[in-house]
């Protein structure tokens, strides 16, 4: 696949490196204003740096968008004459909705919504896509890239916001629960890089477990819970202390303060 990331800043460049190690490119151009930020990737064989949007996109066929809300809107209007039937868009812009790119480029352009997360750069990204009516026609393109780099699934574009907070945001508070659980591991004896493993590795057991039981996270719970056991002294304490509930509102907050971005760009 002709790839394009246009604006490879943090998430592009998890992407990009996500493309690389999974072999998912015939060829991947990369842009960004200062270049020198992406020179990791010199040498890379099929990889072009540059700070041209326009040849990126001509030399592509997947244009995966990856800059900063406030610039999309004028990158898009930069590449709009050079845009042809073949292009497929994928925008990873937060809160910039399907209609309002349509507004620029056009409603005939196969346009999709991506949201992956960070972990993609390691090909454990949960992704969620949605498209306009033509990008349908295209959606399996997205599937097999990002399925490459994690998993997908499609939802409704009404949900996007939702889907940001759960996935997006998602990574930044699982990190702090596994920075939370290493420091209590700490404090009961192990050296810090100790923890930090202990910590990892069973956070990353405990979600391949439901991931291939398809089992309720109650009833994984139910199995290491004994009657007076340590395991229930330490959730209900946790629980006392509004874990649960600290979570819930976190997340809430994360998704009212997508839902001002949406209405600024109103």
């Amino acid at each position: 696949m002709k790839i394009a990331i246009i604006g490879t800043g943090n998430l592009g460049y998890s992407i990009a490196k996500g493309l690389i190690t999974n072999n998912a490119i015939t060829t991947l151009y990369l842009t960004k204003r200062n270049v020198q930020a992406l020179e990791e990737f010199q040498g890379y064989p099929n990889v072009t740096i540059t700070s041209d949007n326009v040849l990126a996109v001509q030399q592509s066929d997947i244009l995966i968008f990856a800059v900063q809300p406030a610039h999309f809107e004028k990158v898009l209007e930069q590449i709009a004459p050079y845009l042809t039937e073949k292009h497929v868009l994928i925008s990873t812009i937060t809160g910039f909705l399907i209609p309002k790119i349509e507004s620029i480029v056009g409603e005939n352009q196969f346009i999709i919504r991506a949201m992956p997360n960070t972990a993609i750069a390691v090909g454990k990204s949960m992704t969620c896509l949605c498209s306009n009516e033509a990008g349908q026609k295209r959606i399996k393109i997205a599937e097999a890239i990002f399925n490459r780099l994690g998993h997908s699934l499609c939802i409704p574009e009404n949900q996007m916001q939702a889907a940001t907070v759960v996935c997006a945001s998602g990574i930044a508070f699982w990190m702090r629960l596994i920075r939370a659980t290493t420091q209590a591991a700490i404090q009961l004896g192990f050296d810090a890089e100790v923890a930090q493993e202990l910590s990892m590795h069973t956070c990353e057991g405990a979600a391949n477990l439901l991931i291939h039981s398809g089992s309720h996270p109650e009833e994984e719970i139910d199995k290491v819970t004994t009657p007076k056991g340590c395991t229930i002294e330490g959730l209900n304490e946790m629980e006392h202390k509004g874990l649960s509930s600290s979570l819930i509102q976190g997340m809430v907050a994360s998704y009212n303060k997508i839902t001002n971005i949406k209405k600024d760009q109103i």
